[in-house]
């Protein structure tokens, strides 16, 4: 089972950039997809943004035109580019990867913290 490590969480002001980064135990190009989600308190998880192994992706209507979601498939890792930071935005950011047999991968999440 691949294990995923996500970094890159924190504190920014409103209108600034972040990066997250999940960082896969082994190789990538072997999952169906690989998306992020957030949870904010008292909130259930939801659908950040998702690329699928033929590089087409989905964003929430929430983030569309200010986050980017990326991979690099030599270091076995998936960026989320976050811009123009929301006071909304703040939660817990989760990587998942789903493997061809619809199996699920989480991982243990980050913080952001996005101050007004």
């Amino acid at each position: 089972q691949v294990q995923l490590v996500e970094s890159g969480g924190g504190t920014v002001q409103a209108g600034g950039s972040l990066r997250l980064s999940c960082a896969a135990s082994s190789t990538i190009i072997v999952f169906m997809s690989m998306g992020w989600y957030h949870q904010a308190p008292g909130k259930q998880r939801e659908l950040v943004a998702r690329m699928r192994s033929c590089f087409t992706t989905n964003y929430a209507d929430s983030v569309k035109g200010r986050f980017t979601i990326s991979r690099d498939d030599v270091k076995n890792t998936v960026y989320l580019q976050m811009n123009n930071r929301k006071p909304e935005d703040t939660a817990d950011y989760y990587c998942k990867a789903i493997s061809w047999s619809d199996r699920e991968n989480w991982g243990e999440g980050t913080q952001v913290n996005v101050s007004s």
